[in-house]
């Protein structure tokens, strides 16, 4: 996956829906299932304005296995139907995690876009394999043990300080941080299938801590925080996408054993020299897109800019936006 470009570093399927303001207010007694028969194992209740789960009479439905109830006005979760696997509650008005006890199938929970302060009453869905808390309230990572199932976890937009209490999760293989208060890469020394880290917009002012990622992690999204080098980051020798796109970087030391490096995000920073780009990273032999707009060795040479990046590097397939066609010797 290497669309990852929102510069808060929240996975990008989890984008805010501008609700509908046409949409009928639904009075609490309407049944708005009443014509969905009881043998349906999915039901989508999106920008309904649904208040109360409890007057939606779910219980009816025996072989209910998804249930999305996106963009709504719902305060509470209550009468959950014990055989679901798929719960939505995106963009509601959740204050606590509750009445989860039963549904011990679930393997997708999403609560994003609520106002959950505090993460609890879940350890025991060990079923999870996928977990939502996007744009919450949340200021600690907690009460996760026993959800060794899971592989994807967002926390993105919240108020986390420290990454933490994650050593039981030794499945994860994706986990999002983008947009907290987070200050030190740490505390990863248990998850040995993380692929990809994305901790965009936080407080990250070096790397350390990574190398016991060395092996797994292939992806890394570190734009908006307060880099001022690359030091650190070569005992990430798997590495194939690295961005870190708007931080304050002068110089491309520390590249040149990052040998499976595919694409280098690296517009917005303040590296100035083209006789580093060839001297750090014409030995990645892998390397087809990098990224350079908006530094020093773009702003001064405008115009011959993406030519001079091409000289160095000759097998690029991509320079910022723009594709080089594979007959192509030089941009126009």
């Amino acid at each position: 996956m290497s669309n990852v470009s929102s510069e808060d570093g929240i996975a990008p399927e989890t984008q805010l829906i501008i609700d509908d303001p046409d949409v009928q207010q639904i009075d609490a007694d309407e049944d708005l299932l009443d014509d969905v028969p009881d043998d349906v194992d999915c039901v989508e209740l999106i920008q309904s304005r649904i208040q109360s789960m409890a007057s939606l009479g779910l219980e009816r439905f025996k072989n209910l296995q998804s249930l999305c109830l996106r963009q709504n006005q719902i305060k509470k979760i209550e009468s959950v139907p014990e055989t679901l696997t798929e719960l939505d509650l995106y963009d509601n008005l959740i204050v606590r995690i509750e009445n989860l006890d039963n549904v011990k199938n679930l393997t997708y929970l999403d609560l994003s876009f609520n106002n959950i302060k505090t993460i609890r009453n879940i350890n025991h869905l060990k079923g999870l394999e996928n977990l939502f808390f996007v744009q919450n309230r949340i200021r600690r990572i907690e009460n996760l043990e026993g959800l060794d199932r899971l592989t994807n976890l967002e926390l993105g937009g919240n108020k986390i300080r420290v990454i933490e209490n994650l050593d039981t999760l030794v499945n994860l293989e994706k986990l999002w941080v983008g947009k907290n208060k987070i200050t030190k890469f740490e505390n990863f020394e248990k998850l040995q299938k993380l692929s990809l880290l994305s901790i965009q917009s936080n407080r990250i002012t070096q790397f350390e801590n990574l190398a016991c990622l060395s092996h797994c992690l292939r992806e890394l999204y570190v734009s908006h925080n307060g880099l001022t080098s690359f030091s650190g980051i070569e005992v990430l020798e798997n590495l194939e996408i690295l961005d870190v796109s708007n931080n304050m970087i002068k110089h491309l030391s520390y590249l040149a054993g990052l040998k499976n490096l595919v694409e280098l995000w690296a517009s917005n920073n303040e590296l100035s020299s083209f006789q580093e780009i060839e001297d750090e990273l014409s030995g990645l032999k892998k390397l087809e897109t990098v990224y350079f707009e908006g530094n020093p060795l773009q702003k001064t040479n405008p115009a011959v800019y993406r030519n001079k990046v091409r000289l160095c590097l000759p097998q690029l397939r991509q320079i910022d936006a723009t594709i080089i066609p594979k007959t192509s010797k030089q941009f126009p």
